[in-house]
Order: C-alpha cells, then structure tokens, then sequence
C-alpha cells in the first residue's frame, strides 16, 4: 500500500524515500524502461518491501523521481543566493540545471511511459523552473549585474537550448563552455543602467 501523501514521514523513512528517488534516477537513466525495481532498492540499500510501500507501481517512482529532479533543482535557489553573490548563485545554479536537463534525457523513454498512461509528470515543473530562474535574476538585478532587457523567459529558452543540443554526459564540456558564453551575455555594458529588469 502506498504511503498516505498527507502525513509528514519519520525522518528515516525520508532518508529511505529520498535515496530511492535518487537510485531511481541512475537506474533509469542507464536502463530504461527495463530498469528492474530490485536494483533501484539494492542501490538505495534498502528492501524492495520499502521501495513498494513508497512506490507500487513503475510509473509512481518514475513520476516522483522526476519531481524530485525538479523540487531538488528549484530548492537550491534560497541557499545559493544566502551563500553567494548573485552572478556567482544564477552561474552554480544553470550548473544545476544542466544536471537536472541531463537526468531528464537519460529518463526520456521512462517518461514517456507515464505520459501514455494517463500521467502528466510534467504538470507545473515549468513554472517552478522559471519562478526559481526569476529569483536569481530579481537578485542580480538588485545588484546591478544583469542586462536589464533579459527577461526570466529569454533566459529559460536560452538555458532550454543548451539543454536541448548538449545535456548527454559526453557533451558536458560544450555545455559548461555555451552556459558561461549566455551568462557573460548577461553583463551590463559599461555605463548603462541594469536595475529594470524586463519582466
């Protein structure tokens, strides 16, 4: 049986759900839809009675692992603008992005399944990505570090083309080298004002 989603879980239990979320991931990115749910639990290290308590089915785990890429992704934001300078936060947090792009590819054909059944686990992941990209880019326009005709839209569909033509493991370097090319595309030129963010 499924895990009632309104009550809060014991902190071990989610240990337990986040290291299973995480396994899910690898294991799908490397096998598919093949991926078998014993090894999921033999990576996460725990029993496969657990894996199916928290996910009885092939599409609940491959649904919520792609939430949680994206959960993880978005989270991230608070704490890099608490420990960072803006430009550094937006330049670590488009790294993230391109992980999250990257393990979104690898889970392709395990997604699609869930979109054929009925499932839409893409449902709101947009909307999440753009409000955690416009926290980063309302915080860099407040420093002044930032283009003020870039909106948080030209920025998503700059990063969602990098993501698109070079989010394979074997494309990382091209995609470090096209993030840092878009984001010193992001510097105010000298003298001009950056406060005004387009929105």
């Amino acid at each position: 049986m499924a895990r009632d989603a309104g009550r809060p879980l014991r902190a071990d239990a989610q240990r337990n759900r986040d290291k299973i979320l995480a396994a899910a991931v690898r294991v799908f990115t490397e096998e598919g839809l093949d991926a078998h749910f014993e090894r999921i639990a033999r990576e996460a290290g725990v029993g496969s009675g657990t894996l199916y308590r928290n996910f009885p089915t092939r599409e609940a785990l491959i649904e919520a692992a792609y939430r949680n890429e994206v959960a993880r992704l978005c989270d991230a934001v608070p704490g890099l603008l608490a420990t960072m300078p803006p430009p550094e936060a937006l330049r670590a947090w488009t790294r993230r992005f391109i992980d999250y792009a990257t393990a979104k590819l690898g889970m392709a054909d395990a997604l699609r399944a869930v979109v054929s059944s009925g499932t839409n686990p893409y449902a709101e992941s947009h909307e999440m990505i753009q409000a955690a990209l416009s926290s980063l880019m309302d915080a860099n326009a407040a420093a002044g570090t930032i283009r003020s005709d870039i909106s948080p839209t030209d920025m998503f569909a700059a990063l969602a083309g990098i993501a698109l033509t070079s989010a394979r493991p074997e494309q990382r370097a091209q995609a470090e080298r096209l993030l840092d090319l878009t984001l010193d595309g992001l510097n105010p030129a000298p003298g001009t004002a950056s406060s005004t963010r387009v929105s």
